[in-house]
């Protein structure tokens, strides 16, 4: 029991601590671009980053340190702040992660943001096959080329959330999709690059048009998000936010379950406690009285009393 009692302590602090330690991780916050992950040279663009109520500091981090180039107005109502990058250039084009601060603790880093810069090439040339018109289940290809020799190609279909299709080429690269639905319906664009992040100009728009679905509700593909300048996310940033909101939750309701085990934990510590101290009040208890009789026999004794 006495070595027992130790370890127990020892166990139940160290839960305790291990709780109180995790209940100060502050979840990530959001970050977006305003008007697209997709700068024209020389333009200017807004970096958004969206905390909790009560963030009291915020910071840009590119490619991995702190970004101090870009002018950062004050948050509003406490839970969002932009960051103004102008103008946009190849040095600023890269991968962004922001953080927030309550308190004295700084949050986990945001998912990563690519900003691209477009306008430092020639322009390629985009067209579909078959097309521009294709029945609905037909498979179509997007080819793109570029006189100048590059090594990869982006395709763009333009909208508030998609995100850029990739391939490896020298002068040409062809993007196929099918069979096509509604979601493929749109105007797309590409891209010569030599870096992930420098692309050239954009090709001409070429349209994409899907017939035989009539009575079909059109879709949104899944991509990056975006924002009007008022400061709120796009959609689908929203849904991120849900999730992680939700994802909140289920931290929250992990970290009550392990206060409550750690609590579970010092209740049983102090009924052991408890529990030991009867035990030994019990025994001294037990040994006065056998000692208090064992004398009063020695006192009869002496006295030539015979014993009860």
């Amino acid at each position: 029991m006495r070595s027992t009692l130790p370890a127990l302590l020892c166990l139940g602090l160290y839960l305790s601590l291990r709780v109180g330690t995790q209940n100060q991780t502050l979840s990530k916050p959001l970050i977006w671009a305003n008007p697209s992950f997709m700068v024209p040279n020389g333009a200017s663009v807004s970096v958004w980053c969206q905390g909790t109520h009560g963030a009291v500091d915020y910071q840009l981090h590119f490619d991995g340190h702190p970004f101090t180039l870009a002018k950062r107005e004050p948050p509003r109502l406490g839970n969002k702040v932009k960051f103004s990058i102008r103008p946009m250039t190849s040095y600023t084009a890269g991968q962004y992660t922001c953080f927030y601060r309550t308190g004295g603790l700084w949050s986990e880093p945001s998912d990563p943001l690519d900003l691209v810069i477009t306008g430092m090439y020639d322009t390629p040339t985009l067209s579909i096959h078959p097309g521009p018109p294709v029945l609905l289940g037909e498979n179509v290809t997007f080819s793109c080329h570029l006189e100048t020799a590059t090594t990869t190609f982006f395709l763009h279909k333009e909208g508030p959330a998609s995100r850029p299709w990739r391939r490896v080429g020298n002068t040409r690269a062809e993007f196929h999709m099918g069979p096509v639905t509604p979601a493929h319906k749109g105007t797309y664009r590409c891209f010569g690059s030599y870096n992930e992040h420098i692309w050239s100009f954009p090709s001409e728009p070429v349209t994409l048009l899907v017939t035989g679905d009539v009575g079909v509700t059109d879709l949104t593909s899944p991509g990056q998000p975006s924002s009007p300048d008022n400061g709120e996310p796009h959609s689908a940033t929203t849904r991120k936010g849900l999730q992680k909101d939700l994802a909140s939750w289920d931290h929250t309701a992990e970290n009550l379950f392990r206060m409550g085990l750690g609590l579970l934990v010092l209740v049983a510590l102090v009924c052991l406690l408890t529990h030991h101290w009867l035990l030994r009040k019990k025994t001294t208890t037990r040994g006065l009285n056998m000692a208090s009789s064992q004398e009063r026999r020695r006192r009869f004794r002496r006295q030539g009393a015979p014993e009860e």
